[in-house]
């Protein structure tokens, strides 16, 4: 008879055995050693860090002048200066860079760091904000949708949304306009006055550059730590000859080909990004959204922590893109930014390089919400589908101008023909002289 033992059974396994409970907060149940590289990067990377902008000072929404407490601010035309309506005093606020230091270590960026004005949207946050008066106790609310100041209708007193709040209304840093409307208006007038020959003759008519708008845009400006690999195959030309006679005349060439590979590591300071859904859609059948982008770049250095003040006699729209709707965009440019920074080292190829192979490594970003000033001229051209809005805007810091001014297709037509006309003319001129 043997005295050997069974060995113990095997504990349970599966649903509702003890091995089946979630695991412990802030533990992973996989090994990440055994996951796919990308997948593994993800899990490991460190969780978004978040940088406070909120303004204290200014949550119950009224922002008083420093030296005799009046409401009644408003920014100084041309200027970033704010100033108190009843005492003329005048201060700037400070600038965001400098007071939480966003243009600081950006080579030693890791993971990704999101300022506090720049947090996911929450879905089911109001636009309606109500606050109480600190001049008398009357409630008083702001529509955020189209509107950031509102005065108290009891005693006149000033309020802002100056408290971040979670449906993307409040960035952390506003560039305040430099840019006065007669002056934009003016530029408006000469932009279109120089295209007036081929504009459409309803837009002539209904052309008034006097209804320009001055509006905040929602952007993120970002910051990232990056770097590059990418391979191709570049040529350099050793030989060109020609064969053949008369019309079946072509020309080739030799040359040898190698196999190119570079790598580099870049940052990148105050990349701007549109992050509002509607400006960020760029569909030229529509719209010309586009427009706005031929204005970069604004100043985003001078920005200011951001006061409700500096919208006072603004438009705004708010921010519905979060940081993760932008990230794609983000890192398409910032391989575009990569392949211009090779560029210099491939000259040598005179027959250009194909790059086959690209990858991008993202070490760190940063992110920054942020009011850009536009002035804006929109003109709606009726048509099919919906017909096409054009656009013509001003940079609010440094003036530059463009922008889009429906024609006159049988003008351009005509024109094309009679200068093709004249052309040809003088070439058959030429000829007949010349034999």
């Amino acid at each position: 008879m043997s005295n050997a033992t069974k060995p113990p059974a095997a504990p349970p396994a599966g649903p509702g055995s003890p091995q089946d409970v979630p695991p412990a907060p802030g533990s992973f149940p996989i090994d990440p050693a055994t996951l796919p590289e990308p997948i593994r990067n993800e899990v490991l990377a460190p969780d978004p860090v978040a940088i406070d902008t909120s303004a204290e000072e200014l949550k119950d929404g009224v922002n008083r002048c420093p030296k005799c407490g009046s409401t009644e601010i408003r920014q100084r035309a041309g200027s970033d200066l704010l100033v108190c309506l009843y005492c003329r005093h005048q201060w700037q606020a400070a600038r965001v860079e400098e007071e939480f230091g966003l243009g600081e270590g950006i080579d030693q960026l890791k993971g990704t760091v999101i300022a506090s004005g720049a947090r996911d949207i929450a879905a089911d946050a109001a636009s309606l904000m109500t606050f109480k008066c600190g001049g008398c106790g009357a409630e008083v609310t702001v529509n955020t949708e189209n509107a950031m100041t509102a005065r108290c209708h009891w005693c006149r007193h000033v309020l802002g949304v100056n408290e971040q709040i979670a449906n993307g209304a409040v960035p952390d840093a506003v560039l305040p306009f430099h840019i006065k409307k007669d002056d934009a208006v003016a530029r408006i007038r000469q932009f279109v006055d120089k295209r007036r020959l081929f504009a459409l003759k309803e837009f002539k008519e209904q052309f008034t550059p006097e209804n320009v708008v001055g509006v905040y845009l929602p952007y993120m400006i970002v910051d990232a730590n990056a770097s590059a690999d990418v391979a191709g195959k570049g040529e350099i030309e050793t030989r060109r000859y020609t064969r053949g006679t008369g019309n079946d005349k072509k020309t080739y060439y030799d040359a040898d080909v190698y196999q190119v590979e570079r790598h580099v590591d870049f940052t990148v300071d105050d990349l701007p990004l549109e992050s509002s859904t509607e400006r960020g859609n760029l569909d030229t059948r529509v719209n010309t959204n586009n427009i706005i982008n031929t204005i970069l770049p604004f100043d985003t250095k001078n920005a200011v922590k951001w006061n409700a003040s500096y919208l006072s006699g603004f438009t705004s729209e708010k921010r519905n893109q979060d940081v993760e709707n932008l990230r794609p965009r983000v890192e398409d440019q910032l391989l575009s930014i990569a392949r211009a920074q090779v560029e210099s080292s491939v000259r040598r190829y005179d027959r250009g390089v194909r790059w086959e192979q690209e990858r991008l490594d993202v070490h760190g970003t940063r992110w920054v919400s942020m009011y850009l000033p536009v002035w804006l001229y929109s003109y709606h051209q009726p048509g099919r589908n919906g017909g096409l809005l054009h656009y013509i805007a001003v940079n609010g810091r440094t003036g530059e101008t463009m922008g889009s001014v429906p024609v006159q297709q049988w003008k351009l037509l005509m024109t094309a023909i009679t200068v093709g006309t004249f052309l040809e003319g003088i070439a058959l001129w030429i000829i007949g002289n010349s034999s």
